[in-house]
């Protein structure tokens, strides 16, 4: 196993590059019911991001933003249905749909109550933390998905130099994915179905890098389905793995596995937490974040292209992947990657810190899917998306397709981009 091949699907990330154009997706029919919320700690009444929000039996559901918020569109017919909130580490909530409809300006709370454990509150499998990551390994094949699903899937990327947004872009996109027993990526595929790319225009944020992310992530990032993401037999070798505090997630007990490198290789390995539901063995969460002790190394799983006289330091790079349990199986569910890295020109005396987002949440699964998406369809390994900046300017350009919804700092961003590129 190469640490390269742990994303290996590219894409340019950042600063003067587009969108290829989609072809345009068809738009639920009918009447479609809006319900939002902020779900807040109900202890600290902190803002929870990343809250799975779903509609109770059915395979609709998004995730909050960073400010906690979330908003959620459904069919009419969906109105006399529950909205299920769940979070890692909080009990459960499930509301009715008309519940979470807004009211004139009051938004609705949905309070999260934290859950408190201890290590000793369940048997440990084994005792053997390695031995368990091992056992959901071996389950792998019952507890998901035994056919073919389409994904659909919302995904966002953000570039920020500071705190400064100067790179905006999203997309709808339906993802195929093949059984998990194998665990084969190969004939898993993306294909965008209607996105928007919104940059800054200033020459001095004009910075032409080629580091990894993208669409594809949904499925070189998928550790589960993708054993070459992380978890393949061999690479256990090379972590030490301990059992942690354990947890909850959907009301059911999580055991929780934390690993570190043990050995040193010539690439860069990982070190963080994996969770594994105690009834099912199935793994739920992955948390991991790139050793950043030998730079070189690091840099290059990262970097694949830069100019000629720019320096670059990688200050960060890590990965949230989730799963959801559904009836007897559990499903992909969010990614999220974050890169942050320091970028400056030789004889130049500042530098500049960058930073690229990107998450992608499911918003529904067809589990019979009556389509494989072909090759000349797919989103390629390093393919160059195109899109019109114009399109921002278009209050209703998600019309009803489910998305993450944005949080305040990105609509203003989006304003103030979308303002100074008309004034050029």
């Amino acid at each position: 196993m190469r640490t390269i091949r742990i994303v290996g699907l590219l894409v340019w990330l950042v600063f003067g590059y587009g969108y290829l154009t989609p072809s345009m997706a068809e738009v639920i029919e009918g009447r479609i019911r809006v319900v939002s919320g902020v779900v807040r700690d109900k202890e600290s009444r902190k803002k929870l991001e990343n809250v799975n929000i779903f509609l109770v039996g059915q395979n609709i559901g998004t995730v909050s933003n960073t400010d906690g918020e979330f908003s959620l569109k459904l069919a009419e017919a969906d109105s006399t249905s529950d909205i299920e909130i769940s979070h890692v580490g909080y009990q459960s909530a499930r509301l009715p749909v008309k519940a979470l409809e807004k009211t004139g300006r009051k938004e609705v709370t949905i309070w999260l109550t934290p859950v408190t454990m201890r290590l000793d509150e369940i048997l440990v499998f084994g005792g053997d933390a390695r031995l368990l990551v091992e056992e959901a390994l071996r389950k792998i094949p019952e507890n998901y998905a035994t056919g073919a699903n389409m994904l659909d899937m919302f995904y966002r990327e953000t570039i920020q130099k500071r705190r400064r947004y100067i790179g905006i872009s999203e997309a709808v996109m339906d993802v195929y994915k093949t059984d998990y027993e194998h665990r084969n990526v190969n004939a898993d595929k993306v294909q965008l179905v209607k996105s928007r790319r919104l940059l800054s225009q200033k020459p001095s944020d004009t910075l032409a890098i080629k580091v990894v992310g993208g669409p594809n992530l949904a499925i070189s990032m998928d550790v589960v389905k993708n054993p070459d993401a992380l978890l393949d037999k061999q690479s256990l070798n090379f972590y030490d793995f301990t059992i942690d505090v354990p947890t909850k997630l959907d009301d059911r007990l999580q055991y929780v596995v934390t690993f570190r490198p043990r050995v040193v290789l010539p690439y860069a390995l990982f070190s963080g937490k994996l969770y594994i539901d105690k009834e099912r063995l199935a793994l739920t969460r992955a948390e991991f974040t790139l050793d950043l002790s030998d730079r070189t190394k690091a840099e290059s799983a990262v970097l694949r292209k830069k100019p000629l006289g720019l320096r670059f330091r990688l200050q960060e790079v890590s990965f949230l992947v989730s799963y959801r349990q559904q009836g007897e199986r559990t499903y992909l569910n969010y990614i999220r990657n974050v890169i942050r890295f320091n970028c400056d020109w030789r004889r130049r005396l500042f530098s500049s810190v960058y930073t690229a987002f990107s998450e992608m949440v499911v918003v529904d699964r067809d589990e019979h899917p009556t389509r494989v998406i072909q090759r000349k369809e797919a989103f390629r390994p390093r393919q160059i998306f195109y899109d019109s900046v114009d399109s921002y300017q278009d209050p209703d350009f998600w019309a009803n397709y489910n998305i993450i919804q944005p949080t305040e700092s990105l609509e203003h961003a989006v304003h103030n981009l979308v303002k100074k590129n008309r004034k050029r």
